[in-house]
């Protein structure tokens, strides 16, 4: 884990409203492990935004690094007016990885929202070693994706509101994969409510799963202790912290799907 401050390359709206940057980290990338990290971004050097906030890695390749967000209030609309050429400081490589998608399985990645950005990076990882995959986009309209639907490629894209791809949520997508495939294996980053869906989805099923979560940190190194989740633990003690919940910033952001518990699941 370093502190790096780094040169823009590029900053591009890809969709409406979510843009894509890359950016020079030498540093960074020599302390890479692969798909599922993240990076917590500074994005001015001032008191109005202190706090960091964590990026999924996009891409890690060649010394740089990009990501892809969504513009969600002050801070991504700063991001977005970044150019080429300026720089921002940025703590990583952190988080852990995405495991065994190289092992006697059929990965299927899932991505929702602004949760694509470690699923691309994952497909990248099949595409090198030449794994056989299915990636599964999910969004609420035309608007939000910038991928293409090809589904005879395996690259499967839905709107909630039927506008591009396939009507309807990832789960239909998913579970008809499933059925075609040998060895499934989902790995799947995005909002809550779908990642509660693919955990009871595959806990049913007996389908194994990992899911990458996203969380709302502080700091991204365990001190604030404000990205807790729930842990599945059976032996956990009433009074005992530790057994009972997990650090999404240490222990995550990627986990067994029966490891986790979610709020509303």
């Amino acid at each position: 884990m370093l502190i790096e401050r780094v040169n823009i390359i590029s900053n591009e709206e890809v969709a409406h409203n979510i843009w894509q940057m890359c950016f020079e980290a030498p540093e960074i990338i020599s302390e890479y492990k692969g798909p599922g990290q993240f990076i917590n971004i500074l994005v001015e050097d001032s008191w109005s935004h202190p706090l960091r906030r964590p990026m999924s890695i996009a891409s890690a390749k060649n010394g740089k690094i990009s990501i892809i967000y969504k513009i969600f209030g002050d801070v991504t609309n700063i991001l977005s007016k970044k150019l080429p050429n300026d720089n921002i400081e940025i703590l990583g490589p952190l988080g852990n990885t995405f495991t065994n998608w190289n092992v006697d399985c059929y990965p299927i990645l899932v991505g929702g929202g602004v949760g694509i950005p470690p699923l691309l990076n994952l497909k990248s990882e099949c595409e090198n070693y030449n794994i056989d995959h299915s990636i599964v986009i999910g969004a609420r309209n035309a608007t939000e994706h910038f991928m293409t639907h090809e589904p005879e490629n395996d690259i499967i894209l839905t709107t909630d509101d039927g506008s591009f791809g396939e009507l309807g949520t990832v789960m239909n997508p998913i579970d008809r994969i499933i059925k075609e495939k040998n060895s499934p294996y989902i790995f799947a980053c995005g909002p809550e409510p779908m990642l509660v869906a693919i955990r009871d989805y595959a806990l049913k099923n007996g389908i194994p799963a990992q899911l990458s979560v996203e969380s709302y940190m502080g700091c991204g190194v365990g001190l604030c202790q404000g990205c807790i989740i729930s842990k599945n633990n059976k032996s956990q003690k009433d009074n005992s912290y530790h057994e009972q919940y997990s650090l999404v910033c240490l222990d995550g952001p990627i986990y067994e799907a029966e490891d986790i518990k979610f709020e509303q699941s």
